[in-house]
């Protein structure tokens, strides 16, 4: 049997009542994140720029495109245009592994094919949870290979809209299959054009897109290479790192990657510097340790051996590739939050001033397996004083557990910017909360405007 085959009869063969609560929790969670993400990105050129062409490109009006006009759209253009909104603004979500941003393609799919086929929340959150499984499964392949090959974790991400949409269809296996070996040789996209450009949204729109349109020509029929994923020069080949092909279809069941991997941002930018701002803003506080004090900060992680993106950061795209900017910003105000994302925290005197004292100290050699994302800050001040935080696992990374509290705190701080209607704000948090009981996905995505 194929790998695509073993993971498609996974996932046909799981209902709703099978998946643990937790997962169906996590993933109501992943819907409000995606959605508020999406708020904020809905305000960003690059955003505006896919919503033209599709919405000129016109169609089948089949799924809401969420915000302003609410323009119907044939499935895929309306998972496309949803899903660069939610990437846009560095604010979605993130397999803590391997940084691939699952969450964003699953739910603007799942969302926009429920939305044409009638289903149910609990249709819905099986989708995800389900997509969210297999992109996992297969994401951890690719560790040590993808993006030390150069290549974005769009390729991954693709599989978890492919996989919802499947679902939600109601395809076969063998049909799954083809959908998840279409997707395999779908996809594209290159690591460095999005850690510098609007490249990365771009990504997450076609991540939607393709996955919508894999689930819809299997489901009519189309025959790819079902082995694709493991065969000589295939996707493992090619994407990974030579990796052993029988851990992706063991123990189903056993281990969820949406309990285990994904991370919430709970603060903008990206995954991998949410702990260094973390551990900088305890370090400054339990130091008691004012900007004017410090002679140098210091980040360690695993695998960070120096700078990856600006140590001056202009603007949003380089904030949310700057380790920098979140150790300056973690010290300099003893905490980081959404506002951090905007010019008046970006040119901060207080946070500039400590951006040319940052530098990068060898990573950790103890206790490697505890890091999700994880960092180790430690702040040196002028009269000689040390002080020092280690941060394990982001805020919002579900293998320390998630809060509805802070998940609604996101909502409420970026939705705003999406201009919802009347009480249409609040609504909507209340049906997301509890999305399980929703006949029909039209609940929700009629209050997003």
């Amino acid at each position: 049997m194929t790998v695509a085959r073993e993971l498609a009869n996974f996932v046909t063969g799981h209902s709703y009542a099978d998946l643990p609560p937790k997962t169906i929790e996590y993933a109501e969670m992943l819907i409000s994140s995606t959605i508020a993400s999406a708020s904020l990105g809905s305000t960003i050129e690059s955003s505006r720029i896919i919503r033209a062409l599709e919405t000129e490109r016109g169609g089948k009006p089949e799924a809401t495109v969420w915000f302003g006009a609410a323009e119907k759209l044939p499935v895929a253009g309306a998972a496309r245009v949803n899903a660069v909104m939610s990437d846009a603004a560095a604010s979605d979500d993130s397999d803590l592994r391997n940084i691939v941003h699952t969450g964003t393609p699953v739910c603007a799919a799942s969302l926009a094919v429920a939305e044409k086929t009638g289903a149910s929340g609990q249709d819905v959150l099986s989708a995800i949870v389900l997509g969210h499984e297999v992109a996992g499964r297969i994401n951890s392949a690719m560790i040590g290979g993808l993006q030390t090959k150069g290549f974005h974790g769009c390729i991954v991400a693709i599989f978890a809209g492919a996989v919802a949409a499947a679902r939600l269809m109601k395809l076969s296996e063998a049909q799954t299959a083809q959908a998840i070996a279409l997707s395999a040789t779908s996809m594209g996209g290159l690591h460095a054009a999005a850690k510098t450009s609007v490249a990365r949204e771009y990504h997450a729109g076609l991540a939607a897109m393709l996955g919508v349109n894999a689930a819809q020509a299997a489901g009519m029929g189309f025959l790819a290479e079902e082995n694709i994923l493991e065969t000589k020069l295939g996707f493992f080949e090619v994407y990974g790192n030579k990796p052993d092909v029988s851990q992706i279809t063991r123990a189903f069941g056993e281990r969820w990657s949406i309990l285990t991997d994904m991370g919430i941002k709970l603060v903008p930018g990206g995954h991998p510097h949410h702990a260094i701002a973390e551990a900088a803003a305890n370090a400054a506080r339990s130091g008691n340790v004012s900007p004017d004090e410090v002679e140098s900060i210091t980040i360690s992680r695993p695998g960070f051996q120096g700078f990856t993106g600006p140590q001056y950061p202009t603007d949003l795209i380089g904030v949310a590739h700057s380790p920098a900017y979140f150790a300056a910003a973690g010290v300099a105000e003893r905490d980081f939050s959404w506002v951090h994302a905007f010019p008046d925290k970006i040119n901060s005197p207080a946070i500039r001033g400590l951006l040319g004292k940052v530098r990068v100290a060898e990573p950790p050699t103890e206790n490697l397996e505890r890091y999700k994302s994880g960092a180790i800050v430690t702040i040196k001040t002028r009269d000689g004083r040390s002080h020092s935080n280690t941060v394990y696992a982001p805020r919002g990374a579900a293998i320390v557990g998630i809060a509805w509290a802070d998940v609604e705190a996101k909502y409420r701080a970026l939705a705003p910017f999406a201009k919802f209607s009347g009480e249409n704000l609040e609504a909507s948090i209340k049906v997301i909360r509890n999305f399980r009981a929703v006949k029909k996905v039209s609940e929700l995505v009629g209050l997003l405007r």
